[in-house]
């Protein structure tokens, strides 16, 4: 594949799996398929570099496979990923 890390704008890491721990502007943290609070209009994380952000966030990195090729491709994954392992 082509895609050396994540795309900008994509986002979907920031929409598709629940995070557990508190983020800032949701402090029970969210449920899978609601966008973040955290999320820019350009689906970028407010929080990135910032200590407030949360470890879950911090230790996702891109992996091709799961992220796919375009952002459609990893909503699906992550969320399909997400519904196997809720």
């Amino acid at each position: 594949m082509s895609e050396a890390g994540c795309r900008p704008g994509c986002g979907a890491c920031c929409i598709a799996p629940s995070i557990s721990s508190p983020i800032p502007g949701m402090p029970d943290g969210k449920p899978a398929g609601v966008r973040c609070a955290q999320l820019d209009e350009d689906n970028l994380c407010r929080l990135f570099g910032d200590p407030q952000r949360p470890a879950v966030c911090r230790d996702f990195d891109f992996d091709a496979e799961l992220c796919g090729s375009h952002r459609e491709q990893a909503l699906q994954r992550i969320s399909a990923l997400e519904l196997s392992t809720g």
